[in-house]
């Protein structure tokens, strides 16, 4: 069993600090304690902020081939280190380790687009070679913002953050990430990989803080980015105190998932359990409601049933698990309230219902129906093993259905029609419509991000880096 005891705090300008307060890191299973993490504290904001200054100064003048080169060293050292990261994010986060193991995968995958896209995202040349610019020549230069200054969430406790780091350090920027006070051991031993392959001192800076210490690096002016992955609550909320700044904002849904005409239910019906219920239903995407055209609806529940038996819930650390525990205590409290309160308004409970290991946070995958909209199972993002399953009659019900949501992240439609496809390319109000696959399907390289409530912005290395950088004309 390993230790972690190496990252114990703040790791600013490639050291750790030294800190008064702390806070416990448990694996997520077995509640053993993986660590104590110093706090970073008020009087120490000003330095992180500094050193992240001094460090993008610096990386100015590196160029566009020193930076995907270091990137691509970056990538080739977490290759290295790849079962030691998968096993701290199986620990730290509860995550299947199968699931950790794919986490790992996706980030040499993240580092390297971004090591690809670093050489090919210097300028571009719009056409003004007409009327008073016959004479003239325009190039458009892509700056880098400066400082960015990234929250990352616990579910996906390294890819998420590289989501904001690769892309930044891509374009020339320095960056700050505040992790999850859950999970922030991983983020903290990828920094101390990092600070190892030739990066500026500084350029990347992890604070595990305090919201009132986190509030200041919102605030500062020095900042000149602020990238949020998280709840729809926070998120809106923090971009209210965010001044002037860049700002982007990567949240939560509550994905439907429309199954209209389809040749196969034996197929298709294990991608809508596993997108519901893969670690515990944890992703931002995880599939949560589902709307089945009526005349296949009974066969579809009792398929669908029968395939929620075959889910193993348990230690995630055993290759055959899929549902594992939820984060905390308090959400699978939070995730059982939600369910009974369905119940108790005329909810028809088809399985699960009910906690499995209250020792080890463990959630039965549940299944319910007869559900209402305003119910919080429907409404809200419940984040756990919970999935509804209703009928619809007519197809254009079904995307009012989905529609009706304050959320609008990523959607899924299984269908064999042209037209409804067409129909629904036009009609559903999300950030991205999955054909004939789950909403939780995602590529590194895809634009990813919502509208409504979910969001604005978009990640995706290419899509973030234009977020990253401001244009600047130049013209002769």
């Amino acid at each position: 069993m390993r230790e972690y005891s190496q990252f114990h705090s703040s790791f600013v300008a490639n050291e750790f600090l030294s800190a008064d307060d702390s806070l416990h890191v448990k694996d997520k299973y077995t509640q053993e304690m993986l660590g104590e993490i110093g706090l970073l504290s008020h009087e120490q904001f000003d330095h992180v902020v500094n050193s992240s200054k001094k460090a993008f100064k610096n990386y100015q003048e590196f160029d566009s081939a020193q930076r995907s080169n270091l990137l691509f060293k970056l990538r080739d050292a977490l290759e290295d280190e790849a079962d030691y990261f998968a096993e701290l994010i199986c620990r730290e986060a509860g995550k299947p380790i199968k699931y950790a193991q794919a986490e790992i995968s996706r980030c040499l995958e993240t580092i390297k687009l971004a090591a690809e896209k670093a050489r090919h995202h210097s300028s571009e040349t719009p056409d003004l070679s007409y009327g008073p610019g016959a004479d003239k020549m325009a190039m458009i230069q892509h700056e880098p913002e400066g400082v960015v200054f990234g929250v990352s969430p616990f579910n996906f406790p390294l890819n998420l953050a590289l989501h904001k780091i690769a892309p930044a350090l891509a374009v020339g920027c320095s960056v700050i990430v505040k992790p999850s006070p859950s999970t922030p051991i991983t983020l903290l031993a990828f920094a101390k990989l990092l600070s190892t392959v030739g990066f500026p001192k500084g350029i990347l800076n992890v604070v595990v803080c305090e919201n009132d210490v986190a509030q200041l690096f919102l605030e500062d002016d020095r900042i000149n980015v602020f990238s949020f992955t998280g709840s729809a609550k926070v998120g809106w909320e923090l971009k209210a105190n965010c001044g002037k700044k860049k700002c982007l904002l990567e949240l939560g849904g509550n994905a439907a998932v429309i199954v209209n005409d389809v040749d196969e239910l034996d197929e298709v019906i294990p991608k809508i359990v596993n997108g519901a219920f893969l670690y515990a239903g944890q992703i931002c995407i995880s599939t949560q409601r589902v709307y089945i055209a009526s005349e296949i609806y009974e066969n579809f529940v009792s398929a669908f049933l029968e395939e929620v038996e075959m889910v193993a819930s348990g230690d995630p650390s055993d290759k055959l698990i899929t549902n594992g525990p939820v984060i905390n205590a308090a959400a699978l409290e939070r995730i059982h309230s939600w369910v009974q309160e369905a119940i108790n308004k005329g909810a028809d409970l088809l399985c699960g219902g009910h906690v499995i290991d209250e020792e080890h946070n463990i959630y039965a995958p549940t299944v319910l129906t007869n559900t209402d909209p305003d119910m919080k199972v429907v409404s809200e993002e419940i984040f756990g093993p919970v999935v509804i399953l209703e009928p619809y009659d007519s197809f254009s019900e079904a995307i009012e259905l989905v529609n009706d949501s304050k959320y609008g992240l990523q959607a899924g439609v299984f269908t064999n029609s042209l037209v409804n496809m067409k129909e629904a390319s036009r009609k559903i109000k999300v950030g991205g419509l999955i054909f004939n696959n789950i909403p939780g399907f995602r590529m590194d390289a895809m634009p990813y991000g919502g509208i409504k409530d979910s969001g604005l912005g978009r990640e995706g290395i290419a899509y973030a880096m234009e977020d990253y950088t401001r244009k600047k004309l130049i013209l002769f």
